[in-house]
């Protein structure tokens, strides 16, 4: 079978003039690599198409693939990371991991929030400031917690995103919506342990990873799991398994999340304690990042002793086996 890979790459963005942190979310050509060495070890053929304008260059000359392994971020919009599943279901096309409307939602936290809280499901409580007047509406109880609305790889996150008054509050608030041009979430401060939640699969198929508990080393920014410690990770975090009470609280709302809002394939549940010990789900990503080495799900994978091989060959057949394999292909233009 022929394996399409769709992605972003951060080189590609950056000779266009875009900076460090606006290509945070992007992939390196070693990811890609990684992808297509896995996916050949697993006995695929692969083909490299890249961003969503190559893919609609492809398509429109009547391309198709057997399936598409997506890792593509997109860039424009709350809804980037739709872009490429809404394209490749438009032409009938299979391809990894969670369609647009999962990728749209939890792309923008605070309507994922809103979900969360609709099915019973821990979470801090929060507000959405769409502009610099919402800020002076919050009435939460401080310390609280800012960032941008829909963003990720810890952009606009920083030890600032703390805030224990109202001029912080404002400040703060008001410097990220210049900044991102986003609305800003605003949300209860969980001071407790951290960790993340690794799953392979999708519905009841699905398989919670052991936990794994994010470490803030010295010289870090404290307690903030921050776009300056996720970028130099291996200096200003520890990670390490828990198996324990918690753990298996964690294990249960991950799972939980995962199956409501209809993740798939493969992804992870970010959650944090909050003042009383209760595990509070913080985001979802249902697009992990793929890098073999740096990013958070083969970390998580390599402690359980799942090798990347075999996770991307694992992401593989919970694919496979929900879309039942190629359908044919419909040419939309």
């Amino acid at each position: 079978m022929r394996v399409g890979i769709t992605f972003d790459l951060i080189e590609d963005y950056r000779s266009l003039g875009l900076g460090e942190e606006e290509t945070a979310e992007f992939d390196s050509i070693e990811t890609v690599e990684a992808i297509e060495e896995a996916l050949c070890a697993e006995g695929f053929e692969t083909e490299r198409i890249g961003g969503i304008m190559n893919l609609v260059r492809s398509v429109a000359r009547g391309k198709t693939w057997g399936i598409v392994f997506n890792i593509a971020e997109g860039l424009n919009g709350p809804g980037r990371e739709a872009q490429v599943p809404a394209l490749l279901d438009a032409c009938s096309v299979p391809y990894t991991f969670s369609d647009p409307v999962v990728l749209g939602l939890t792309l923008h936290k605070g309507l994922t929030k809103h979900v969360l809280r609709d099915y019973g499901i821990s979470t801090a409580p929060f507000a959405v400031a769409e502009n610099a007047e919402d800020l002076y509406t919050v009435k939460l109880e401080f310390p609280l917690f800012l960032k941008p609305v829909s963003e990720g790889t810890g952009k606009g996150i920083s030890v600032l995103s703390i805030v224990y008054d109202r001029q912080s509050l404002l400040s703060i608030g008001k410097g990220i919506l210049e900044r991102f041009r986003q609305p800003v979430l605003v949300e209860r401060y969980l001071p407790g342990r951290e960790f993340t939640v690794g799953i392979l699969g999708t519905g009841s198929s699905a398989e919670v990873l052991p936990v794994m508990e994010i470490l803030f080393q010295k010289g870090a920014d404290c307690d903030v799991y921050s776009y300056r410690n996720k970028k130099h990770y291996k200096e200003a975090v520890k990670y390490r398994l828990i198996e324990d009470e918690q753990a298996e609280e964690c294990r249960s709302l991950a799972l939980k999340t995962w199956q409501c809002l209809g993740c798939r394939d493969g992804g992870r549940i970010d959650i944090r304690l909050d003042a009383d010990g209760v595990p509070n789900v913080m985001e979802i990503n249902p697009l992990p990042g793929l890098h073999p080495v740096d990013s958070d799900l083969p970390i998580s994978c390599k402690h359980a002793g799942i090798g990347y091989q075999a996770l991307i060959g694992r992401i593989m057949k919970s694919a496979l086996e929900r879309t039942n394999g190629p359908r044919p292909f419909r040419r939309i233009v």
